[in-house]
C-alpha cells in the first residue's frame, strides 16, 4: 500500500507559556498543503527482521532507527506484538527542518497506514494519542484539515478555512532550524488577542493581525528569511510569513499572480502549491 504524506503551514503561531513538563503551550492555525512525500509499506516474509526501511529522494540524515517512520512502526509493535514484519520505503520530497512538518506527517501516515493495512482497529483519538508520542505536530496529520490548535498542538478544533482562491508559493532557503534553539529564543506571552479570532478576518488584513513568534528571532540570525518575506510582498503577496520554527516562508497570492521576475538563489527550494 502507498500513501502520500502531505505537509502543512502554520498560519500564525503564538507561544503562550512554558509548562511544568518542559513543553510549551501554544496556539496556531494548521493548514494542509498538497506538497507530498510517498510512503510504501508491504508485508515482508523475512521473519528475522521486523522492519526493513529504505529511503530515496531528498537525503535523509541519520540512521534508519532514528527515522520517525521507524519509530512509528515500533511504537505500534509495542501495542500490537502480532504486527508482522514489513518493508517500508519513504521517498522524500518535503524539505526537512523547514517548518513544514514533513517528518511529523511521515510518522503519522505510518501509523495510519499500518492501522489500515493490518486491521488494528485504532480510532482517530487513539491514533492522535500515539502520534503525539512521535512529535507535537504529528497529531495534526491524523486530522489533516484546517484547524485551530492549542496545548502542544494536539488539541485541535476544525476550522472552515479555504485558501483555494489563492496561489501559495513556498520558499525554503535550505537552512535547518533547530526547534529547541528556536523555543529558547521566545519569551512566552499569553495575554494577547487569540489567533482563533484573527484568522476569521479577511486574508487582506492578516498582514497586520497575524504573527509567528519564531519569525523575529530566527530572521535575526538568518536575514535570508526576512529577505524572502520582503520579496514575496514586493511581488504582490496578500500575506506572507514564516511557517513553524522555520525556515520556510510562504506567500498567498491572487490567482492571477505571475511569478516571472521573482527569483531566488539556485539552492533555494521554491514550489507553487
Amino acid at each position: 500500500m502507498i500513501v502520500f504524506p502531505n505537509c502543512k503551514l502554520n498560519l500564525g503561531l503564538h507561544i503562550l507559556r512554558k509548562r511544568s513538563d518542559g513543553f510549551h503551550d501554544l496556539e496556531t492555525v494548521f493548514y494542509p498543503l498538497p506538497l507530498q512525500d510517498a510512503l510504501e509499506i508491504v508485508q515482508s516474509e523475512d521473519k528475522t527482521s521486523p522492519l526493513l526501511f529504505t529511503t530515496s529522494g531528498l537525503p535523509v540524515d541519520g540512521i534508519p532507527e532514528d527515522n520517525i517512520c521507524y519509530k512509528a512502526y515500533h511504537l505500534l509493535k509495542e501495542c500490537f506484538p502480532q504486527l508482522p514484519p514489513v518493508k517500508m520505503h519513504l521517498h522524500k520530497s518535503i524539505p526537512m527542518g523547514a517548518g513544514l512538518g514533513g517528518g511529523s506527517a511521515d510518522g503519522a501516515f505510518t501509523l495510519h497506514l499500518l492501522n489500515k493495512k493490518f486491521n488494528l482497529g485504532l480510532n482517530e483519538r487513539e491514533l492522535t494519542d500515539l502520534a503525539l508520542q512521535l512529535g507535537s505536530d504529528a497529531p495534526f496529520f491524523i486530522l489533516n484539515q484546517p484547524c485551530y490548535a492549542t496545548g502542544r498542538g494536539e488539541k485541535m478544533e476544525p476550522l472552515q478555512l479555504d485558501l483555494s482562491a489563492y496561489k501559495i508559493l513556498i520558499v525554503n532557503p535550505g537552512i535547518h532550524i533547530n526547534t529547541g534553539w528556536a523555543f529558547r529564543q521566545i519569551v512566552p506571552t499569553a495575554d494577547r488577542p487569540s489567533l482563533k479570532d484573527r484568522i476569521c478576518q479577511p486574508v487582506e488584513q492578516w498582514k497586520d493581525l497575524i504573527t509567528n513568534d519564531f519569525e523575529s528571532p530566527v530572521s535575526a540570525i538568518h536575514p535570508e528569511i526576512g529577505a524572502i518575506k520582503e520579496a514575496l510582498y514586493s511581488h504582490g503577496a496578500t500575506y506572507a510569513a514564516m511557517s513553524g520554527s522555520g525556515s520556510t516562508v510562504f506567500g498567498l497570492f491572487p490567482k492571477t499572480a505571475d511569478f516571472q521576475g521573482l527569483s531566488f538563489p539556485t539552492p533555494y527550494f521554491v514550489k507553487e502549491v
